[in-house]
């Protein structure tokens, strides 16, 4: 009977796993990629607008 239940342990924990599996596996709606890209459209501008310039050889001397 002791071995039984110590069978038992990892046919639960396979049972878990299993459930686990299937439930982070699962198709969940997407909400797109729409604000993200949103969000990197407006870093990219701002970006932009800093007015950083990059140095040219002739401005080192």
């Amino acid at each position: 009977m002791a071995a039984l239940a110590w069978l038992l342990i990892p046919l639960m924990a396979a049972i878990g796993a299993g459930l686990w599996g299937s439930w982070a596996g699962r198709n969940r709606k997407a909400a797109g990629d729409g604000v993200e890209l949103a969000g990197y459209t407006r870093f990219r501008e701002a970006m932009e607008r800093t007015g950083v310039r990059e140095k040219t050889p002739s401005d080192v001397l």
